[in-house]
């Protein structure tokens, strides 16, 4: 099984994330895509299995923080792609990939579920 749990170190719910995973003894790799940086391929992947509406963070504060045309511009899933590849931080995390099947967020009964299944 391959686990890999994207997001930024800092940020309160990945912590959340990979502390749940490790007292489940679950094995996972974290991608810091603030320093590992993320490849057009990887949110592309993404983008097959989750929506841009949920991948893209409106509540965030970068988000919040881009021109009203630039939030206007995000139409479909090109757009999407170049504003999260832009600012990383706009994207929803954590970004959990286990075997190809992804979901975005932590809360203890998604991860019951997604590891329980």
């Amino acid at each position: 099984m391959t686990i890999t749990v994207y997001g930024i170190p800092n940020c309160d719910t990945v912590k959340k994330a990979r502390t749940w995973l490790a007292d489940q003894q679950q094995d996972f790799v974290f991608h810091d895509f603030k320093k590992q940086g993320l490849t057009r391929e990887i949110v592309a992947g993404w983008l097959k299995h989750l929506s841009r509406d949920v991948l893209v963070n409106r509540k965030g504060t970068t988000w919040r923080a881009l021109s009203d045309e630039r939030k206007a511009s995000i139409v479909d899933d090109e757009a999407a792609i170049a504003l999260m590849l832009e600012n990383p931080s706009v994207i929803k995390r954590p970004v959990l990939d286990k075997n190809g099947a992804f979901c975005v967020g932590f809360s203890d009964a998604q991860y019951q579920q997604i590891f329980n299944s």
